[in-house]
This record gives C-alpha cells, sequence and structure tokens, in this order.
C-alpha cells in the first residue's frame, strides 16, 4: 500500500496488481479493498488468481507463480516493469532464514533491487526503507492496509526469523545492521563472479552445448572461484533455474579434481588428455519431446526445411546406430546420445550433431552470465 501511495505521488504512470492465492478466504476482501484504494487514486486494478496444484513446496510453489502472473499482466497492460514492496526487514529476514540452511555468499547476499523474470524487469524500490518507517508514512496519512495474519503464525520460517531480528535488535543488531551486511554479501558476490567470468575466459570452452574445461587451470583456481565456475557449467547444461549445491555439489568437484566420471543433475562429466567434459546426461532428457520448431531441453532449436508432423527428442542410442558419419562430425561419441534429432514417429529425420544433417542445423542458446566469457569452438 506505502508502494502505491509513493508511486502515485512521485508522478509515474501507475497500474497495479493484487494475486490471490487462493490459500486464505480473507484474500477476497483483501482484494476488494486494494481495488477501492485504487480507484480512489485512479490507478487501474486487476486481480491475479493462482491456485496451488499440490505438487512441491507451498511457498515456492507460489512465489514462482505469483512471478509468472505478474509478467504476463506486465507484458499485457505495456508496462515498462513491475515494482515490488519488499523492504529492509524482508532482507534481514530473508538472511536469517538462508543462515539457518547453511547458505554460501549467493545465499546471504541482499535480495537484487533489479531483476529480469520471463523477460520482465522486477524492481523493489524499498530495500533501504524499514517496515515500521513505511507504516509510520501511511498513518501520517490516513491511509490504512490489511494485515496477514499469517505474518504471526509460528509455523512459517519468515515469522521466526522476524521475531529473531526483533530479539537480536535488543542487542544492538537489528534489521539495519543485518541488511548492511546481506548488502555487503552482495557486493563480495559481484567481485566472485566477475572472477569467475575471467576465468571462464582461460580454462573453459563451449563446444554444441558441451563445457570443456582445463582440468589443470581449473585445480589452480581459488575454490569459490572453481566452484562458481563448475555450477555455471552446470545449471546452463541441464537448463536450471538453479544448480545444485552443498554435498552433491562437492561430491561432483572432488570426482572432477580425481579425473572420475560423474554425474549432477541431469550432467555427465568425463576426463581424459587433461580435460573435463560435461555434457547433457541421455537419461534425463529420455522422456523429453516438442513438436519442430520448438525449444528442446530448454537451450536447443533445430531449424531447416518444411517440419509437419515432426518432433524433436533425444538421438539416444538407437538413432546413433543410424548415424554412420558421426565421427566426422567431431562431436565425442560420450555427448552424441543427449544431443536433438528429429523424428517421425520412430523414423530418424535428422541428427544434425552426429553427421545426419539432410538439410537440418541444430543451434544451441549461448550461455550466459558466468559461462558467456567462455570462448566458442569452432
Amino acid at each position: 500500500m506505502a508502494l502505491l501511495h509513493l508511486a502515485v505521488a512521485a508522478g509515474l504512470r501507475v497500474e497495479a496488481a493484487t494475486v490471490d492465492h487462493g490459500l486464505r478466504p480473507e484474500a477476497v476482501a483483501e482484494c476488494a479493498a486494494v481495488a477501492v484504494a485504487c480507484a480512489g487514486l485512479g490507478v487501474p486494478h486487476e486481480v491475479l488468481r493462482w491456485r496451488w496444484d499440490g505438487r512441491g513446496n507451498l511457498q515456492d510453489a507460489a512465489r514462482r507463480g505469483r512471478l509468472a502472473l505478474l509478467a504476463d499482466w506486465a507484458g499485457r497492460r505495456g508496462l515498462s516493469g513491475v515494482a515490488l514492496g519488499h523492504t529492509r526487514d524482508d532482507v534481514a529476514e530473508t538472511f536469517l532464514m538462508r543462515l539457518a540452511r547453511d547458505a554460501g555468499v549467493d545465499g546471504l547476499a541482499a535480495m537484487a533491487a533489479r531483476r529480469e523474470v520471463h523477460g520482465v524487469a522486477f524492481l523493489r524500490p524499498l530495500l533501504g526503507i524499514g517496515r515500521g518507517a513505511l507504516r509510520a508514512w501511511l498513518l501520517a496519512r490516513g491511509v490504512g492496509w490489511a494485515e496477514d495474519a499469517s505474518n504471526d503464525d509460528a509455523r512459517f520460517q519468515r515469522v521466526r526469523a522476524r521475531r529473531a531480528v526483533a530479539a537480536m535488535a535488543e542487542a544492538g543488531v537489528g534489521a539495519e545492521q543485518i541488511a548492511a551486511l546481506a548488502q555487503r554479501m552482495a557486493e563480495v558476490r559481484v567481485a566472485l563472479e566477475a572472477m569467475a567470468a575471467e576465468a571462464a575466459a582461460r580454462v573453459a570452452r563451449v563446444d554444441r552445448g558441451d563445457v570443456i574445461l582445463d582440468a589443470g587451470g581449473l585445480a589452480a583456481l581459488p575454490a569459490e572461484v572453481r566452484r562458481r565456475l563448475v555450477l555455471a557449467a552446470v545449471t546452463w547444461i541441464a537448463s536450471a533455474e538453479y544448480g545444485p549445491r552443498g554435498a552433491e555439489l562437492e561430491r561432483f568437484l572432488a570426482a572432477m579434481a580425481a579425473g572420475r566420471a560423474a554425474t549432477l543433475a541431469g550432467v555427465r562429466m568425463t576426463a581424459g588428455q587433461g580435460r573435463l567434459r560435461l555434457t547433457r546426461e541421455a537419461r534425463a532428457v529420455a522422456g523429453l519431446e516438442v513438436a519442430a520448431g520448438q525449444v528442446w531441453d530448454g537451450r536447443w532449436r533445430i531449424s531447416g526445411p518444411e517440419s509437419n508432423g515432426l518432433t524433436i527428442r533425444a538421438l539416444g542410442e538407437k538413432g546413433l546406430a543410424l548415424c554412420p558419419g558421426w565421427k566426422a562430425a567431431g562431436m565425442p561419441r560420450a555427448s552424441l546420445p543427449a544431443t536433438p534429432a528429429l523424428w517421425r514417429g520412430a523414423e530418424l529425420v535428422s541428427a544434425p550433431l552426429a553427421g545426419m544433417g539432410a538439410g537440418w542445423q541444430a543451434d544451441c542458446a549461448p550461455p550466459a552470465g558466468v559461462l558467456a566469457a567462455a570462448p566458442l569452438s569452432h
């Protein structure tokens, strides 16, 4: 509510959306109250409804669903960005929640003031302001707001974190100090990302969807830089929003250091001749199928002649057996079963990366972030 009034006071072109997650009966009345407040300010308002399908973690699913709905809404309305009302208190609470989960630098870093989700800019302009200051600002103007009863339910981790922040404030370590530490961690993260990108330019190479690492160069990197580079490679190859962390990642890194083959999050690593090659694991894409022309496995497109009735699936071992010229294509055999191929039912039409082009071409979306600095093989 404070964000809404501040945006209007700033003279911005403002529209508002309220997401009803269908989890509390009070939400209907709260949405109606927001609509009345927006009408009084001359602000167009829309209620977006999300419903949980019962899968996964409820809070995480609600967050993802909320962002997707808001991104779609902004796109439909032609809005340049979506502003969220997170405050300094949210930063402090998130820091403690992640600390309890043994988070590293990235997890403890303050939430970004700007990020892109589904191609839409999400902004957090209130991260430097405390919740109490916003409430006082609203009260001074006679503006009310809704209180979510779940904010007092200790079953939720965030509520427990909020109480912990309040308790720590008595010892002189309140939300302001914790948020400042989180901001410093964000600055550390930026520095580490820059170091990892520089390392990628020296020791990594992108080859038709795979990532090749120089084993000696990788081993010489500081542990955190090495971890970030490998995590970036695994996340890109697996087309994952978040990469694996913790014990699984450490096991994978240990295997790399020892030159042992290993798998992680649908990514397979093999070692040989001083190089480590990370490729998509065939089992991870065995059941994945899309119509020709669509993106396959989050990264691949196949373009070429008429594609009616054709689908994209993994080449697999059976498909590879139908590609006698695969060696001439220059791709390691271990990588080929997980590469995209064009099929008409059970008939293999084209396998561009296995030497069976037939007028078709497979293109992989380039990596972003740290790995974008790695050179491409030609």
